[in-house]
């Protein structure tokens, strides 16, 4: 490693405010707007020097300006025109907030997979409080503004009070049916009791219900994101977008420069609603509407490689691949030449002891993949769709498909209420279809199944299995990710992937919260 290039007192001072270490190699930005150091990357891809050097001579004296962010901005607008280099965009980004969104948009703030996002869950919060005198939930404008808003408002606020009068009876009862032994410790308890109890009624609350979403995401993801609101055919998504747009230009507005201009961001919004639009109608001219065939609540419809020796001659040769010389077909025809227990033996080195579900093996798993159609409740697709790492489709929320109805609702003697609740909530849908096709989507409750299909590899498949078969998952989901480690077993036959997915969790849980409360307060104990 060269010697560091010497720098003297002022400009050490200089360093020792924007970098970690001023001296070493290796080193992080800090304090500095993210339009500069966006910019600072973009310049140092055609630099010679070290990045020290670059700040210093061309960054480090536009900070005591009044506005250290504009030549930043204009070295960006070089950097797009001249050099049309998308990847800058990806160089900064920005934390947002979007607070009191309803829980259809966020599944479409949740699509891009190059973003973080941080969701409030309804296994923690209760939905029985009226912020302002009225109930979480989103009046859509163009509903507002037409001959169902009374009626809108008035069946979403009877659900909502059947969930705020039964909140209290099955928290009591969930605590009668699961006592606190004395090994449990009351706050532990607590926790664990109140999250059964809102997961049992999690089923009640509709679409339109409102939820905050803290995010973050480069500047490139954000335009991406901005482009996909404006074709939206919601207007919540559609005003969304124009707020987030106002918002993100304080921060990271080099990065967001194209989205409004008509020729460009207009233009590619422009092209997905088109497509979207263009699709649908041939969905209607082409299939119309035959009667729905019954299905199981997930089904593997299609895999890769379909046969289980060809997936197992896949899996070896690309874990082999890194450490030899040999050219691909040439290593495939040697493996598929061994015996089974050869391969075996292969994969029992690859994939190694995995002491807990962090534990996964690299990317050969990637090499064979599965697509899963799921019908299931619309708050267990809520949680599975936020895995990115997979494709995901999901058709518009109806009540068509039907519900389910959690059995300790049954032995708690208010199943009635439920049912109650849910034939207003489709009735609401049935009322707006006709006038909002897409806004009656906020009628539909939770417990209202959804189909949508996942494909991913198998590496992916192993991060969401293990993680939502773990005993504290909601039951919903858990049922969901079960059945589809015993279909990557029994019917696609890969029995080595199944079988390395050692972390999967196929039991039942009663207080599914209890362990995980119980682990939490153990680490609050050991850093006390």
């Amino acid at each position: 490693m060269s010697d560091p290039p010497a720098f003297s007192p002022d400009e050490r001072e200089v360093l020792a405010r924007h970098l970690t270490d001023p001296d070493g190699p290796v080193f992080a930005l800090t304090d500095l707007p993210e339009v500069v150091k966006g910019a600072l990357f973009a310049r140092y891809s055609r630099y010679g020097g070290s990045l020290k050097r670059l700040f210093l001579d061309e960054f480090a004296a536009d900070l005591d300006a009044e506005d250290p962010a504009g030549r930043a901005d204009r070295l960006y607008a070089r950097v797009f025109s001249d050099y049309g280099d998308d990847s800058v965009a990806q160089l900064g980004g920005a934390h947002v907030a979007l607070e009191e969104v309803s829980n259809l948009v966020t599944k479409r703030l949740e699509w891009g997979r190059l973003a973080a996002y941080l969701e409030q869950s309804t296994r923690y919060l209760p939905y029985d409080v009226k912020p302002d005198g009225r109930y979480r939930y989103h009046r859509d404008v163009e509903v507002m503004a037409g001959p169902h808003a009374v009626a809108y408002e008035r069946e979403l606020d009877a659900i909502f009070d059947t969930y705020a009068e039964l909140l209290p009876r099955m928290l009591d009862w969930v605590r009668a049916r699961w006592p606190r032994e004395t090994s449990t410790s009351e706050p532990a308890y607590r926790s664990a009791t109140r999250a059964k109890a809102f997961d049992l009624l999690r089923g009640l609350l509709p679409a339109a219900t409102t939820s905050n979403l803290g995010m973050f995401a480069s500047g490139q993801a954000y335009e991406a994101l901005l482009l996909r609101l404006q074709a939206d055919e919601l207007a919540e998504s559609r005003a969304l977008g124009d707020r987030l747009l106002v918002e993100l230009r304080r921060v990271i507005p080099a990065f967001l420069t194209r989205v409004d201009l008509p020729e460009r961001g207009g233009v590619w919004a422009e092209y997905l609603r088109t497509t979207r639009e263009q699709t649908r109608a041939r969905a209607e001219q082409f299939v119309g509407h035959p009667p729905v065939d019954p299905v199981a609540p997930v089904t593997l419809t299609d895999w890769w490689p379909r046969d289980p020796v060809d997936a197992e001659v896949a899996l070896v040769t690309a874990a082999l691949y890194p450490h030899l010389q040999l050219s691909e077909p040439q290593l495939e025809a040697e493996v598929r030449r061994w015996s089974a227990e050869r391969r075996a033996e292969v994969l029992r080195a690859y994939v190694g002891e995995r002491a807990n579900r962090r534990h996964k093996p690299g990317r050969a798993f990637e090499r064979v993949w599965y697509r899963f159609e799921v019908l299931g409740d619309y708050g267990g697709f809520r949680d599975l769709q936020r895995h990115r790492m997979l494709t995901i489709e999901w058709q518009q929320l109806t009540p068509a498909h039907g519900y389910d109805t959690p059995p300790e609702l049954e032995e708690a003697g208010v199943a009635d209420r439920w049912h109650e609740a849910l034939a207003r909530s489709a009735a609401l849908y049935e009322r707006l279809r006709p006038d909002h096709p897409a806004a009656a989507q906020y009628a539909v409750c939770f417990a209202y199944r959804v189909r949508y299909s996942m494909q991913f590899n198998a590496r992916a498949a192993m991060q969401l299995i293990e993680l939502r078969s773990t005993p504290q998952g909601h039951p919903q989901y858990r049922r969901v990710v079960q059945a589809m480690h015993r279909a990557i077993g029994e019917v696609a036959g890969h029995r080595a992937v199944a079988e390395a997915m050692v972390h999967v969790d196929h039991g039942a849980s009663d207080l599914e919260r209890l362990a995980a409360e119980q682990a939490a307060e153990r680490r609050r104990a050991a850093r006390s």
